[in-house]
């Protein structure tokens, strides 16, 4: 009796063991699977690149470039309610994450970009402490890159320059009235004409007195969009472009004694982009500009 008892008890743990190894085997059969970590480019430093896409491709931005931090659609923006911050979770990073913005800085004279622990570090602080304080023009611009995601949203400045236009009208009284010369090919607009209504004189302190810099493309749309400061103490140009193939508007800050080179600037910060460019699985296309 006893010998049959322990035959049955026996079967049973048996059995158990069978069934707990089953229940397992299934439980790990239904978990999700881990999402293999993407694969990155470093520098010398062993620093990683920061990943994502940009507008249309895929990139690899070299460590240290980047002027702060990259944001990925999705992100809480810099004034949300801490709680949503605390709760927010990005998705995984991946060359397929749409990055929303990001800035650098990039020199002007050669094209060349801001990286932390590489000559332009030295260089950039050389130029701060040697240019500014003496009032000589900085050749560096800051530039921020925007990814466009939206297909309904027109990759021009038509509808911003025409209310810019009417705003001025209707709030600070003067029109932007066109001039007859181009400025480096480019169309210009000068607040009243460029006279001060309350003096009769060129502007020299207002604000609201900026010229206007376009240019169109063939179908007769807005592509590059500056705005400039001609007075005496300001002499600052902010200059926004959409580029069509990467999809993305790009604005730059600059000393105006670099407008002459707007151009030419837009197709450097879009050689840079090119230069960063890789395949969905993270391989460089070309040679990084800005790698240490």
């Amino acid at each position: 009796m006893k010998s049959g008892y322990k035959k049955i008890v026996l079967i049973g743990v048996l059995l158990w063991q069978v069934l707990l190894l089953a229940g397992c085997d299934y439980y790990v059969s239904e978990q999700p699977a881990q999402q293999a970590p993407p694969f990155y480019n470093r520098d010398s430093r062993g620093r990683a690149d920061t990943i994502g896409k940009l507008g249309t491709y895929s990139i690899s931005i070299p460590a240290g470039v980047i002027d702060g931090w990259a944001r990925y659609m999705g992100d809480p923006g810099d004034f949300a309610d801490p709680k949503i911050k605390a709760r927010y979770q990005r998705p995984p990073e991946s060359y397929d994450l749409p990055i929303e913005s990001f800035g650098f800085q990039y020199r002007i004279t050669d094209g060349d970009v801001y990286t932390s622990f590489r000559q332009t570090q030295q260089d950039y602080r050389h130029d701060n402490e040697t240019l500014i304080p003496y009032g000589k023009p900085f050749p560096w611009a800051s530039v921020s890159v925007y990814g466009q995601y939206d297909a309904t949203t027109p990759l021009n400045f038509n509808f911003t320059v025409q209310n810019e236009f009417k705003l001025a009208k209707e709030i600070t009284h003067f029109d932007y009235i066109q001039q007859e010369q181009l400025l480096y090919g480019l169309t210009v607009y000068r607040a009243n004409n460029g006279i001060d209504p309350k003096t009769g004189e060129p502007w020299k302190s207002d604000g609201n007195a900026k010229d206007i810099l376009l240019k169109k493309d063939h179908a007769g749309n807005i592509k590059t969009y500056i705005k400039c400061e001609f007075t005496q103490h300001k002499n600052f140009c902010r200059h926004m472009f959409y580029n069509d193939n990467w999809h993305i508007q790009v604005w730059i800050s600059y000393n105006r004694t670099y407008l002459p080179q707007w151009q030419e600037m837009e197709g450097n910060i879009i050689k840079i982009l090119d230069s960063w460019r890789v395949s969905r699985e993270g391989k460089l296309l070309g040679k990084q500009i800005g790698k240490t």
